[in-house]
């Protein structure tokens, strides 16, 4: 269920559909409909053209990163901080700085940053990492501790989720260790909508600490049209796939 759940997410997908809408295009030119393979190669370069766009792109993932603000003082008296997974492979000819995607390492650090500022007043603090390992010989949150262990968290303040596959499940495993215990929930800016439903919906008593912002302006030439932007749409769909899959399986 869950890679038949991905396989069809990743059809839905904004530059999947820009391509489906191409190969009609050329399907219509073969039969010699040229007035269809004309609408069909209309909208395909009017589907890219909105989803590279700079100001389209934001005005499609604003309304998941806006959802929750960024929590730039960390609370005090908070003892457990979750990072949500997201994705690496294991190289051995690279640093794990190279083996960790780039948004696992932004939401390793804003993790890392509330760990650091608890553990300054208080002992017991503990990183939360998860993740499982699909086709790759460790899981997600062992690469994660790795790294967190590298930037100066203590061994032993870091508790390991090395099962869970999705955010539901990763609400489940935390429910297990926290109970009812406050937590610092951390997660891309674009996702924490949804994850801090599905943590609520777990009975988990959150702080949220969205973070990877993609919203940006720029009025440099090159940001108005660019790939950049279409991965911000890619982000959105994501989510908004999510979302509508959580709510009709009562998961939010």
């Amino acid at each position: 269920m869950f890679v038949l759940k991905k396989i069809i997410a990743a059809f839905l997908m904004p530059v999947p559909i820009g391509l489906f809408l191409l190969l009609l295009s050329l399907v219509f030119l073969l039969k010699n409909s040229y007035k269809k393979a004309k609408i069909f190669l209309f909208l395909s370069f009017f589907w890219f053209a909105l989803i590279s766009n700079q100001t389209i792109s934001n005005m499609i993932i604003s309304p998941l990163e806006n959802a929750h603000q960024s929590l730039k003082d960390t609370p005090k008296d908070i003892e457990y901080i979750l990072v949500l997974g997201n994705g690496h492979k294991t190289n051995e000819n690279f640093a794990i700085t190279s083996e960790l995607n780039t948004t696992a390492i932004n939401r390793l650090i804003e993790g890392i940053r509330h760990y650091k500022n608890l553990k300054n007043n208080q002992e017991n603090t503990k990183l939360i990492v998860s993740g499982y390992s699909f086709d790759d010989p460790n899981s997600h949150a062992q690469m994660q501790k790795r790294l967190a262990i590298a930037l100066g968290v203590n061994e032993a303040d870091i508790i390991t989720l090395d099962t869970p596959k999705d955010t539901k499940e990763e609400a489940i495993e935390s429910k297990k260790i926290v109970e009812s215990e406050k937590l610092i929930l951390v997660t891309t800016a674009s996702h924490m909508k949804r994850a801090s439903m599905l943590f609520k919906k777990e009975g988990l008593d959150i702080i949220e600490s969205p973070t990877n912002h993609k919203y940006f302006v720029s009025t440099y030439p090159s940001s108005y049209f660019s790939g950049t932007n279409i991965k911000k749409v890619e982000l959105a769909f994501h989510e908004y796939l999510g979302l509508l899959y959580s709510y009709l399986r009562g998961e939010i």
